[in-house]
């Protein structure tokens, strides 16, 4: 598995096409008995390969490479069920107290109930698609054509649910697809950053790639951005703000200014700290956010083995 690949591949066919189109590959040459108009037309190709040249500059740089495993993308969704769920089979299917939403997996992604939707993105919907593309068999309540929405209508259903022939079914889809949810984990990260970009500010960009590269270059690193964008996101949302102010992986990036290697983990965590305690001061007080602010941090902490 190779961090990068999805963008790098996407560079790619973006400067294949910019460069056909500056050499004239794609369009007819001009022959001698049309010189007139072949002139305007020679004008506006040289306008159009400049403005094309301008958008190659435009884009991100390829990142550096950094090779997983299937032992390290195993490893890395491994400590994230731990993080989630405590590494239990039980803690794979849960409703949490206060939301309105399933939460499965070894990443709790977020799967909500018919007519429902809130302001996080609902990602377990993606992760069934996933796991069905990769040739893994589907329990019956996930058979059928389009996104299915949970089953149990609230919390209480669920958690009433809990030994029924569906719930035993999903569970023991998510336990025998450990190492596809870790591989939908990676997949995730790996369409981040265009996102990230295209959302943060032009003059920052090139220091959230930078500060996102030195993190792909670790195997912790891989794994801080991986747990982190799976905990609170991208940050690209905008239905994801308290006070217009956002908790994402975009927002710890734009908090990092350092260029060691060594020390980016390290950064990342202080950083994900100050983003996630700005967040609980920002968030409207009947959501009492502060009860899960300790938890948070010792998830952050274990990015750099503190």
């Amino acid at each position: 598995m190779t961090i990068s690949c999805f963008i790098k591949r996407v560079l790619r066919d973006d400067s294949v096409k910019f460069i056909a189109a500056e050499t004239g590959t794609l369009i007819d040459k001009c022959r001698p008995s049309r010189t007139e108009r072949c002139s305007q037309s020679e004008r506006s190709y040289s306008s159009a390969a400049l403005v094309f040249a301008a958008l190659i500059a435009l884009l991100p740089k390829p990142l550096h490479a950094t090779s997983l495993s299937h032992v390290d993308v195993l490893k890395i969704g491994k400590k994230i069920w731990q993080n989630e769920c405590n590494g239990t089979i039980s803690g794979l299917t849960s409703w949490n107290a206060g939301e309105d939403f399933a939460s499965l997996g070894i990443g709790h992604f977020i799967w909500y109930p018919k007519g429902r939707r809130g302001p996080f993105e609902e990602s377990f919907p993606k992760l069934v698609s996933f796991i069905s593309k990769r040739g893994a068999k589907l329990p019956a309540l996930l058979l059928g054509t389009g996104e299915k929405p949970c089953p149990w209508n609230s919390r209480t259903e669920f958690l009433r649910a809990q030994h029924s022939t569906e719930m035993n079914q999903l569970r023991s889809f998510l336990v025998d697809t450990i190492d596809l949810q870790a591989e939908f984990l990676i997949a995730r990260l790996e369409s981040a950053l265009p996102k990230m970009l295209a959302e943060a500010a032009p003059p920052d960009r090139a220091s959230v790639q930078e500060q996102f590269e030195r993190l792909t270059r670790t195997s912790q690193g891989c794994y801080a951005l991986v747990d982190y964008v799976n905990f609170k996101g991208e940050g690209v949302l905008h239905t994801e703000r308290y006070q217009g102010q956002g908790w994402g992986l975009l927002q710890v990036l734009e908090a990092m200014h350092g260029t060691s290697d060594a020390g980016a983990v390290d950064e990342f965590a202080r950083a994900a700290k100050a983003v996630l305690t700005q967040r609980v001061q920002n968030s409207p007080a009947d959501r009492h956010e502060s009860r899960w602010l300790s938890g948070w941090i010792r998830r952050v902490n274990s990015y750099n083995g503190s």
